[in-house]
């Protein structure tokens, strides 16, 4: 069924790009109004369904930030939404090209993007195989997205993998009574630009909305050729009628690359050339060094979604979502001194006598890909009781292969030469009940399983023959203590389990990871003041701890290590002392550690005891200055500090990333207009405008090859780096009509 529905769509979704664009002239033209259903339609409630079943409230004890479409806005000129969440509670943001647009990653306490479990409207969103979240493939995403909630820790029970640092969810644009518009465009540094055109129908008759957005989007970057072309659509169909709502959506991109996932080896280059480029370099006949033009990544992605969501009285509604994701790419070297035969079947030639064994090639590496499945979810309410029961079935199949274009040399081979196939498959079903009891009007108490079953097959030569079956059984509870209408305070425990991704199996067979969450809380609210303040403790058995290490596709290596643990606290706050001024601060103080780990170093096994986890830094901390000098006048500045980290597990210096403090200004101002628009917004965005020299990413390797010392078995090490940008601007103006 969810199959034959998203095949359909594809058929037709040419024809629903055209019709919504008709439709959207249509209704502006008629500047169509809804007003009598205001008082009976809460579309706030029916939209939100989409999303109850992966969100925390103030009854969750669990730790948790909201960030709203009005906020999400301020700083939209063109940076990915991990950018765009900075300065979140325990957030680490880096980006590959250095300013933003492109790839770009997220850690939260520590933890990378693959242990962050996202959800687009309650449906997953993750990459099945790889378990990563990769934004460049949805360019302005958030142009379309209503608001978006970080919970830290293991969090709630939500539907893909598993949470092993926090969960994203995103809503998508709630419908709109009333036809509106908008074109918003932006420039700014590293020829950086941004082109955004919306519409919305407004609620015809009644009942049916239209709405749609293309953008598209292109920038140098920072780093040397890290250049990106990007294009999105989104468009989204509502029909509500008083309790029931159906939404389909169909959004997606296709991007192009420049790749830069590289980094920087050479400390000396580093120094004197923070922006160098090694990707894509190689010798020329007469010895100069060149750079192969079409060293890209390209990848087209489009999602389809149907939601039915049904409020069956004041006691029951439920929710249904079918989805179909269909992507396909590829990425494109030049890759030198290759080994023909043993590593692309290529049968070698003599020439002048000697045999050809190696050669410089290029090469293309392909992904097609398909993801399908189904969710729902049905919750019970009455005035002491919330019960929720959902889950999903889904099901992922990729190919994987690749292909040689051409040969420097004169080998036996043909154009577009077939070198590997391999294909894998996963399903992922789960469920889980979630149940919140109100007693005496002051302790609230919260329970949750979730119940998932996860097998993967492949057969790559990286990963060998895998079949692995997991049954996972996550339960969680929790306790809330409401002293008064301002304060409240929590305790909460969370037990997680989750697989292992493709490229842990490229290595020695991988063991799923196991997690015990404990978190203690305290929230106050007032109208000029709250504060949250949360202490957790995360116990890891057979954790997946990232060695520092990239494979051949830029994807970050990691191993089992036996016992470890996250601990800190978080606080935020915002502080509203006068009308005019906002003062919101972050902080996280955390200690993150191997009890044991054992590698081999000079030949030998050694043991390191109560090590730092790689890429979590002890102190993050945050804050955003906002000064409101009129109605519609908006001036940040926005710091960030990021502590020293280290790159791999063994404390080793050579490994460890310099701490940073960086300072933004954001400005926004928005002037009312009274004929053909309803309103005109202008943003600035000034970044780094102090011009740090900064590093937020590398990696870290260690080998024992001492081309020096033949026979030697001394263990040498080796670094890389991705140096974010200086000073840089953004600015952009906004129609809105």
């Amino acid at each position: 069924m969810p199959l034959l529905f998203v095949k359909l769509f594809l058929r037709m979704k040419t024809h629903f790009l055209f019709a919504g664009f008709c439709l959207s002239a249509i209704s502006m033209q008629a500047q169509t109004q809804t007003e009598t259903k205001k008082d009976t339609i809460s579309a706030e409630t029916l939209d939100e369904v989409l999303v109850q079943a992966v969100r925390a409230t103030n009854k969750t004890p669990i730790a948790f930030s909201n960030l709203s479409k009005e906020e999400l806005a301020k700083r939209n000129l063109g940076q990915d939404i991990p950018v765009l969440m900075n300065f979140m509670p325990s957030v680490v943001t880096t980006t590959d090209a250095g300013n933003g647009v492109g790839y770009t990653g997220i850690r939260v306490r520590g933890s990378d993007g693959t242990r962050i479990n996202v959800t687009i409207n309650g449906i997953p969103y993750n990459d099945a195989e790889s378990h990563g979240s990769f934004w460049v493939n949805m360019p302005d995403f958030v142009s379309s997205v209503e608001n978006l909630q970080l919970q830290r820790g293991v969090g709630t029970s939500t539907n893909g993998s598993g949470a092993f640092g926090a969960s994203l969810n995103l809503l998508t644009d709630k419908f709109s009574y009333d036809a509106n518009g908008e074109i918003a465009n932006s420039i700014g540094s590293f020829n950086t630009r941004k082109h955004t055109a919306k519409f919305s129908t407004g609620l015809v008759n009644n009942t049916f909305e239209l709405t749609g957005r293309l953008s598209n989007l292109y920038s140098d970057g920072y780093i040397d050729r890290a250049s990106s072309k990007l294009n999105s659509y989104f468009l989204q169909g509502t029909f509500v009628n008083e309790g029931t709502l159906l939404k389909a959506l169909v959004f997606g991109g296709n991007e192009k690359t420049y790749q830069a996932w590289n980094g920087i080896e050479d400390k000396e280059v580093l120094k004197n050339n923070r922006t160098f480029n090694p990707s894509g370099a190689y010798i020329d006949d007469n010895g100069v060094q060149r750079f192969y033009d079409n060293e890209t990544d390209n990848y087209k992605q489009d999602h389809y979604q149907l939601h039915w969501n049904e409020k069956w009285n004041s006691n029951w509604n439920s929710n249904v979502a079918v989805h179909y994701t269909k992507g396909f790419g590829y990425f494109e070297n030049y890759k030198t001194n290759q080994k023909l035969l043993a590593d692309y079947g290529i049968t070698p030639v003599e020439v002048n006598g000697e045999t050809q064994e190696r050669s410089d090639l290029i090469r293309r590496k392909y992904l097609d890909n398909e993801f399908y499945g189904v969710t729902f979810s049905t919750q019970y309410t009455n005035d002491n009781l919330e019960v929720l029961f959902g889950g999903a079935a889904n099901k992922y199949t990729g190919d994987h292969y690749g292909e040689v274009l051409w040969v420097r040399s004169q080998p036996q081979n043909q154009f577009k030469q077939n070198f590997y196939f391999d294909n894998s498959t996963k399903t992922d079903v789960n469920g889980f009940l979630k149940a919140t009891y109100t007693f005496n009007d002051q302790w609230i108490l919260f329970g949750d399983v979730q119940l998932r079953n996860v097998s993967y097959k492949a057969n790559a030569i990286e990963t060998g023959l895998v079949n692995e079956k997991f049954n996972f059984v996550n339960p969680k509870a929790g306790l809330t203590y409401k002293i008064n209408d301002f304060n409240h305070a929590y305790f909460s425990y969370a037990r997680a389990q989750r697989e292992p991704n493709r490229t842990d199996f490229e290595g020695e067979r991988p063991k799923a990871e196991k997690l015990n969450d404990f978190e203690l809380g305290y929230r106050y609210a007032s109208e000029k003041l709250s504060v949250n303040v949360n202490g957790y403790y995360m116990q890891y058995k057979d954790q997946l701890v990232l060695t520092g290490g990239l494979n051949d596709v830029g994807a970050s290596k990691r191993i089992n290590v036996g016992n470890s643990y996250r601990a800190g606290i978080e606080i935020d706050a915002s502080y509203q002392p006068i009308k005019q001024l906002i003062i919101a601060p972050t902080i996280t103080l955390s200690s993150n550690k191997i009890k044991e780990l054992t590698v081999d170093v000079d030949g030998a096994p050694k043991t390191f005891k109560n090590t730092n986890i790689s890429f979590s830094p002890d102190i993050v901390a945050a804050n955003a200055l906002t000064y409101i000098p009129a109605k519609n006048v908006q001036v940040s500045l926005l710091t960030k500090f990021v502590g020293e980290q280290y790159m791999g597990n063994t404390d080793s210096e050579a490994s460890k990333l310099d701490s940073y403090l960086t300072n933004d200004i954001n400005v926004v101002y928005e002037m009312p207009l009274k004929k053909w628009f309803k309103s005109i917004s202008f943003n600035l965005l000034a970044n780094n405008i102090f011009n740090v020299k900064y590093i937020s990413n590398g990696y870290y390797y260690t080998y024992n090859d001492d081309w020096s010392n033949p026979g030697s078995v001394k263990t040498l090490e080796g670094t890389g780096y991705y140096p974010q940008a200086q000073f840089n601007i953004l600015g952009g103006v906004s129609l809105k009509f």
